[in-house]
């Protein structure tokens, strides 16, 4: 067993080293075949904890277990609950031989957590193809009369298309499965398999919610299991960030056999330890909308995404009832190659392809284009071709970070003097029976197809690049002459998008709910993330949360002009309770500790807003604190969206260097200082943690580590306030600015420890995840790592005496001459 001394890393670090053993000596090449991607160890303690618990016996199967990360992660999750089970039987499922060892090594690990907590563990590999034997067992003589033997499944399954005419397509439409990829036949095969009331939960990817191929399984998904929760991750890179997979995917949770319940808990996060998720109950029938003939399942994520489902859901028509038709494009290039030309020539016709489609038009020819422009005209191809008229085009597939899901443009018959013309495949259009359409009709449609209202309506259902006929079709729309109105508005020219908003808003009467106008709301959002990039702002800032951080701070409503904006003081909660009450998002109270420390402590190193203006002697991490934009930052941001901006933004970024060191030297002015072992002075920002943090210095390290070297020290307001980076990497301490570093870092040489130190005033303690966060961090350190939670009090610390993880150790500065061990098993004995 991998075990750092002094502490004991979990269950789930342990199989997540495994996991990367593993991958270091995995082919590539084999992985793509069976389609595998490994679970990253933050990803299965996220699922595992998702597990019911008051279970006295769980049985739980992974199909498709690779080196046991997820099922290990459900194992330790139900072994430290409240009220653990008395028997765990996890059945795995795998059929890569050279991951069977390390699968065997995470069983045995199970086992002897549990036997550490008398809870009775059975463990079974089967080293068999899960789809095979799964079928088996779903074959055999009275099996529907027999219990099924799983009260719950974890998995994560591979990601593959099955062939049409493979054994596995046979096998699986033998027991009533129609599928074509494996992860959904493995979901499929799942659910027949699990007891009435077992849960089920998975990250798959996110392409199932909608589309012809997946709807027989969400019949069956939506039939057997009552959806209860819906994990969706904003960035598509970071859920499986170390295989580079950009496919959207989504955590699914459900039970089998119950009825679907009032609503259903859709979490919003940034990556699978993101501190500061977005949770809402959404009613379940705006996830899964009564008298869907496909079943879609829609990611209804907050209340200005309910009003836009309310938007869409009150449209008067259907499409057939306006008289039109959406199909895909006849013409496949690849089949059709001997009659595509490059380049227009006689007897040719146009070909449009999706390259063809720009800003709402359709630009032919494209003569720099690598693909043809032109298709020969004649009788072998007429089945190919439409007659030539005014049609909307919508690219098939977009980009995997594009703007919008749905881009749309008109068709102008007026380009090409012929009768018939071909779209691509690639291609879905618009028509009348296989005809054009009136021209305002057509501009109104796509007006209308281009607008934010469809684009965030459709993300609620779609989570891949591909806009589906079927999709467009699922679409309530505009009646006719609201649509005819909208394309007299738009005419030939080509408005922008917040143009193109504003007159959907005036023809379609977009009502505004209690959560206020979608449109407006998504549009300032957009605005809001502009504004951060023009400033500067890396990557990290520019999202959401950022967005809404200065929204608030400018007291910046959706309806407002910029040039309303002000500078009032504003804390963490409030700023909390602008974002809900203006812009529908709903972040957990607990979570304003993660706004300070991921947004507006970035806004403070960059000058655009000051701590606590009206008392600069608060501890920036006071839960009292305020902050401001500052007045330089007010006058400019005021001139957003007029002529002024650029001028008046180029002028503040050449200023901002002075302005951020006039208000560092105001900071400056009441700070702490401290003075290490070897004489050298630091300082930090004024109380909060960093009174403690002194304390841990000046009185924790002489009693217990003497003669130790400090190798870092972290500040409210500044994270490396002191780093003594070369002898840190002689200790083979690598870390980056990224990493989640503890408060204080200690060597002790004599024991050669490393003493990872939390000082806690406002924030948590080191915790089972925390502890886990840590060793990751300093895995490749040498020394033994001790983990220390600080107090200032023992009142302190008593509100989180029940999370403080075992094998750790706590100092309390008002009786520093003690420590409390948690785990009496090591100095158990007479002192």
């Amino acid at each position: 067993m991998m075990q750092t001394h002094p502490g004991v890393p979990t269950l789930v670090e342990q199989v997540d080293l495994l996991g990367h053993h593993a991958a270091g000596h995995r082919d590539a090449a084999r992985r793509g075949e069976l389609g595998q991607f490994f679970t990253p160890a933050p990803l299965a303690r996220l699922m595992g904890a998702m597990l019911p618990t008051g279970q006295r016996y769980v049985s739980l199967l992974d199909a498709g277990a690779g080196v046991g990360t997820l099922f290990s992660a459900g194992v330790e999750a139900l072994v430290v609950s409240p009220t653990p089970p008395q028997t765990i039987d996890v059945t795995a499922y795998e059929i890569d031989q050279k991951l069977l060892p390390y699968l065997r090594e995470t069983m045995q690990l199970c086992q002897q957590l549990c036997e550490a907590r008398q809870i009775d563990f059975r463990g079974h590999i089967i080293e068999h193809d899960f789809i095979v034997h799964a079928v088996e067992q779903l074959r055999m003589p009275l099996f529907s009369e027999r219990p099924s033997i799983y009260t719950a499944a974890i998995l994560n399954p591979p990601y593959k298309k099955i062939r049409s005419d493979s054994t596995h397509r046979r096998l699986l439409s033998s027991v009533g499965i129609e599928t074509s990829n494996l992860y959904t036949a493995f979901l499929a095969l799942t659910i027949k398999l699990l007891a009435q009331r077992g849960h089920l939960i998975a990250i798959t990817p996110r392409s199932f919610c909608n589309g012809p191929y997946f709807r027989p399984f969400r019949e069956l998904l939506l039939r057997e299991m009552a959806l209860q929760n819906l994990q969706i991750f904003e960035s598509r890179e970071q859920a499986f960030q170390e295989d580079n997979v950009l496919q959207e995917n989504i955590i699914l949770g459900a039970e089998k056999g119950v009825p679907s319940p009032d609503t259903v808990t859709i979490v919003i996060r940034h990556s699978p330890d993101d501190e500061l998720p977005q949770a809402h109950e959404v009613p379940y029938e705006h996830v899964v909308v009564p008298g869907d003939p496909e079943r879609f399942i829609r990611f209804v994520a907050d209340s200005s995404g309910q009003a836009v489902a309310m938007q869409i859901a009150g449209l008067a028509c259907s499409l057939a009832e306006l008289g039109l038709s959406v199909s895909t494009g006849r013409v496949i290039d690849f089949r059709a190659a001997p009659f595509l030309r490059q380049l227009p020539e006689p007897g040719t016709t146009a070909l449009i392809y999706p390259t063809h489609l720009r800003n709402g038009a359709v630009i032919w020819p494209r003569p720099e284009s690598k693909k043809p422009n032109a298709i020969i005209d004649s009788t072998d191809v007429q089945d190919l071709l439409v007659p030539n008229g005014w049609y909307v085009l919508v690219k098939r597939f977009s980009a995997k970070e594009e703007r919008r899901r749905v881009t749309a443009a008109v068709y102008d018959p007026g380009i090409v003097a012929t009768h018939y013309v071909g779209f691509e495949n690639h291609l879905n259009y618009y028509h009348v029976a296989g005809q054009g359409m009136d021209e305002t009709l057509a501009r109104g449609l796509a007006a209308f197809l281009n607008s934010t209202l469809v684009d965030l309506y459709v993300r609620q259902f779609n989570g891949h690049t591909q806009v589906n006929a079927t999709d467009l079709r699922a679409l309530r729309y505009p009646h006719r002459q609201q649509l005819l109105a909208i394309g007299a508005r738009v005419g030939r020219r080509l408005p922008t998008q917040s143009e193109l908003d504003t007159i959907i808003r005036e023809e379609l009467l977009v009502t505004t709910s209690a959560a206020g106008d979608p449109l407006r709301i998504q549009q300032r959002l957009g605005e809001a993330l502009a504004v951060l990039r023009d400033l500067g702002f890396p990557r990290a800032q520019l999202n959401e949360r950022s967005a809404l951080t200065l929204l608030a701070l400018l007291d910046l409503k959706p309806g407002d002009p910029w040039s309303a904006a002000s500078n009032p003081l504003c804390g963490i909660t409030p700023m909390m309770g602008f974002f809900f009450q203006h812009y529908g998002k709903l972040y957990k109270p607990n979570t304003r500790e993660t706004v300070r420390r991921l947004t507006v402590h970035q806004f403070l190193d960059a000058g655009l807003i000051i701590a606590n203006p009206d008392n600069p002697t608060r501890p920036i991490n006071s839960p009292k604190a305020v902050y401001q934009i500052a007045p330089e930052a007010l006058t400019l941001l005021r001139t957003y969206t007029t002529s002024e901006w650029p001028r008046q933004l180029q002028a503040y970024l050449a200023r901002v260097v002075s302005l951020r060191e006039r208000y560092a030297q105001e900071r400056a002015m009441s700070r702490i200082p401290v003075q290490l072992a070897t004489g050298e002075l630091i300082s930090l920002s004024p109380g909060g943690q960093n009174t403690l943090i002194e304390q841990i210095i000046k009185e924790f390290a002489p009693r217990f580590t003497p003669a130790c070297e400090v190798l870092y020290v972290g500040d409210a307001a500044e994270k490396f306030a002191y780093f003594a980076r070369e002898r840190a990497r002689e200790l083979g301490i690598n870390v980056d600015a990224h990493g989640k570093m503890p408060d204080v870092v200690l060597y002790y040489g004599k024991k050669d420890w490393l003493l990872l130190i939390e000082a806690v005033t406002s924030h948590g303690p080191i915790d089972a995840k925390r502890r886990s966060d840590l060793a990751r961090l300093f895995q490749e350190a040498r020394p033994g790592l001790v983990y220390v939670t600080a107090f200032l009090t023992r009142q302190a610390m008593r509100e989180y005496v029940s999370v403080i993880s075992w094998e750790t150790e706590v100092w309390i500065a008002e009786s520093p001459s003690h420590l409390i061990h948690f785990n009496g098993e090591r100095f158990l004995g007479p002192h």
